[in-house]
């Protein structure tokens, strides 16, 4: 058995120690013994694992697989626990390290992600997002009457309400991030931030109750649960008994 030929078939093909034990005729311990008599460093098992789906000698345990909407919850359940169950210190070290591999990108990646975010952020403007499409399914689902994307429903105002429900006389915003952070800059945020005042106002002026949802970074079902759960309670407390004007604007 030539060493040399297994050297170069692991490292310079990239073939795993099965793929060459196959060839070779042998068992995948022998190559690995001879590979690291030789001085050559054995792939981790995370590194080896990428090769094989790469090389297409193994397939992805999840691809193609859709998981039912029962095993959907459990996960979602189960990673909210588990974040849940976080010190402070942890959470703080989590996110420095996203940080980091965030740093660690090169700028056309960055740029491109970025881009990305951009349209995926402009796309929602106009279709609804995700959170959005789900309270208004959740509210369906309640009884409730609801207008999605309300455009011009004040007189001489060319505004939009994300969600209205006419019967109960209450708006609800849904705001990502773009309403809490600078993502496009401060004078973007600071000019969002007019515009939501503005549209508060004008509602309230309304005699109408205004309800602003202000989404964390965390988007999980988990926590769009949590957000429906808590939205359905106070549009069940104004059918029940309508707010006095300073209780009228709520924020979740």
């Amino acid at each position: 058995m030539d060493d040399k030929q297994i050297i170069n078939m692991y490292v310079k093909k990239q073939m795993s120690t099965y793929q060459i034990s196959q060839e070779m005729n042998t068992y995948p311990n022998k190559i690995r013994r001879i590979l690291t008599k030789n001085g050559v460093a054995i792939r981790d098992k995370s590194s080896a694992q990428k090769q094989a789906l790469k090389s297409g000698v193994a397939t992805h345990p999840t691809k193609g697989k859709k998981h039912s909407d029962e095993t959907k919850e459990k996960i979602s359940e189960a990673v909210g626990e588990a974040w849940d169950s976080l010190s402070e210190e942890e959470r703080e070290a989590r996110s420095e390290q996203f940080k980091q591999l965030w740093e660690q990108r090169d700028a056309l990646e960055k740029a491109d992600m970025i881009k990305k975010g951009q349209r995926a952020m402009k796309e929602a403007a106009k279709t609804g997002s995700k959170m959005e499409k789900f309270l208004l399914s959740e509210m369906i689902n309640a009884d409730f009457k609801v207008q999605f994307h309300k455009a011009q429903w004040l007189q001489n105002q060319k505004l939009e309400i994300d969600l209205f429900l006419p019967e109960l006389r209450t708006a609800i915003e849904v705001d990502g991030l773009t309403h809490q952070e600078a993502l496009f800059g401060d004078s973007r945020l600071q000019t969002q931030k007019r515009a939501d005042q503005q549209k508060d106002g004008l509602v309230l002026n309304q005699d109408m109750v205004m309800i602003r949802i202000r989404l964390q970074k965390n988007m999980s079902q988990r926590y769009m649960r949590e957000v429906s759960a808590k939205l359905l309670n106070v549009l069940n407390r104004i059918k029940k008994k309508f707010p006095k004007p300073n209780e009228r604007f709520i924020e979740l």
